[in-house]
């Protein structure tokens, strides 16, 4: 048996994600039969409320899920119960004790989609209630921490009442269908491994792009800003699994054994290096997808003074023998032109063309690995363009996963529950992993912070200051959509 119990039960992260991901994998038989889901917030509800509320998100975010009936949906709504909880209440947690069933065999997962102010007294609750023992786990949202020695009060605060084992410290980066695909790309093709390193590779490009703003979060988000909210954790976890050397095997702590090495060997810069090697920036009025939209500073819940960077763009070293001398290019933003993301593997061009100047624009080649919209892989190689004499065009070997399987797609959140559910620590961070990041970053924030001169604006519906363009172009490197637009 599995109860899940989902702490922030009336939250947006649950409607907008949580729950549909559980419903998603109840309708496709992903669950236990016997499985069991109480919801928990302070609000008082009572279990046909709670219910309801579940059914709206639902209908509203999950009304496309496969398979789904009303008879299914109905069989959902019976598994769903609700517990109030104030983490201030003892009493409380002795309430939704009675309602679980904690043994070695039964399998209960808490997931805490609260504030991490919260993430403490409830954990110290739950140890002093005797709820995490035996087969208990407990997921833990982002951000973990604002900095290093934050980040590092919590986990130790964690791990006086947990195992490291038990904590599931969630980026749901990390369970979307072509992360894990990087692995299988990397350690699963022979062709590609002699490739995959500094001899052959110029540049390596990771490139997070979102058009919306901070919609409602402006508060929460304002007080975080891009480094925090995307770097520290989805791009270097991304940078850790392109760069990671082969693990021992596929178990969890092997791979992000490796992961955590990549971390640990990031080039952490001085002060001087912060300015040239980073740029931040925050978006102003602008359009997006031709519709007129504010700028950061007159979002809801913005200080209209505020220096909080909605863009970043990194130009990073990896010390080790593998990458030295090979820059990895980290880019994030909100309000850009297009949602995308994608790894750019840039190869080194060839020593010497035979074909002459009529040949055409010779890009080098590259892998790009696209992570949303779609989920696809495309290998860029030359070819000789039709009729007479020789020259040479970009052609693309694509492997678009849509098309090349008709098995369902699971959604990250979903996966992630799944394994977490049955003990698979693969995609969860690891306390060192986290530790890793966040001292990388530390020397980025601090320098950040004595720069009161350093954030650029830029239009919304662009690609973020010129400042990003000219920290390649110095290189004479360029972004991917530079590239296609010339």
């Amino acid at each position: 048996m599995t109860t899940f119990v989902l702490f922030g039960g009336t939250g947006d992260l649950a409607k907008r994600k949580i729950i549909p991901a559980l419903y998603s994998a109840f309708v496709n038989g992903r669950l236990d039969q016997d499985f069991k889901f109480i919801g928990a917030a302070r609000e008082k509800l009572t279990d046909e409320e709670f219910r309801v509320r579940v059914a709206t998100a639902i209908e509203s975010y999950a009304s496309d899920v496969d398979g789904a009936t009303e008879e299914k949906r109905a069989a959902f709504l019976a598994t769903t119960h609700y517990s109030k909880i104030d983490a201030r209440i003892p009493e409380d947690f002795a309430a939704l004790k009675g309602s679980l069933q904690t043994s070695e065999t039964n399998a209960t997962l808490f997931y805490l989609a609260t504030g991490p102010d919260i993430f403490i007294p409830v954990v110290e609750q739950l140890s002093k209630h005797g709820l995490v023992e035996g087969n208990a786990r407990v997921v833990v949202e982002k951000p973990l921490g604002r900095d290093a020695q934050s980040a590092k009060e919590i986990n130790q605060s964690l791990r006086s009442y947990l195992n490291e084992n038990q904590i599931y410290r969630i980026d749901h980066y990390l369970g979307k269908e072509m992360v894990q695909n990087l692995l299988a790309l990397r350690f699963a093709n022979s062709f590609l491994e002699p490739l995959w390193n500094r001899k052959w590779i110029q540049d390596v490009q990771i490139s997070i792009s979102e058009q919306v703003g901070v919609e409602s979060r402006g508060d929460f988000y304002d007080h975080t800003g891009a480094l925090r909210d995307m770097v520290q954790n989805h791009l270097l976890q991304l940078v850790s699994i392109v760069a990671m050397e082969p693990p021992v095997n596929a178990n969890p702590d092997a791979i992000r054994d490796e992961k955590v090495k990549v971390l640990r060997a990031l080039h952490k810069f001085t002060p001087d290096e912060v300015s040239k090697k980073t740029v931040r920036g925050q978006y102003r009025a602008g359009a997006v997808d031709g519709k007129p939209v504010i700028a950061y500073q007159n979002e809801p819940g913005v200080p209209p003074s505020s220096r909080t960077e909605t863009f970043v763009a990194i130009r990073a070293e990896i010390d080790n023998w593998r990458w030295a001398g090979v820059p990895f290019y980290l880019r994030t933003g909100k309000r850009m032109a297009s949602r995308s993301a994608e790894i750019t593997i840039n190869f080194k061009p060839i020593p010497y063309s035979i074909f002459g100047k009529s040949q055409g624009p010779l890009r080098s080649n590259r892998l790009v690995i696209s992570l949303q919209p779609e989920e696809s892989v495309q290998l860029y190689m030359k070819a000789k363009e039709p009729g007479e004499g020789i020259r040479l065009s970009d052609v693309a070997l694509n492997l678009d996963f849509a098309e090349v399987s008709n098995s369902r797609r699971v959604e990250s959140y979903e996966r992630l529950l799944l394994d977490a559910m049955h003990g698979d620590l693969t995609l969860f961070v690891r306390d060192d992993e986290l530790s890793a990041a966040w001292a990388w970053i530390d020397p980025i924030m601090s320098a950040w912070q004595n720069d009161s001169e350093g954030l650029k604006s830029y239009i919304s519906g662009s690609w973020g200051p010129s400042a990003a363009s000219y920290l390649l172009a110095q290189h004479g490197a360029a972004w991917g959509e530079e590239f296609v637009e010339s």
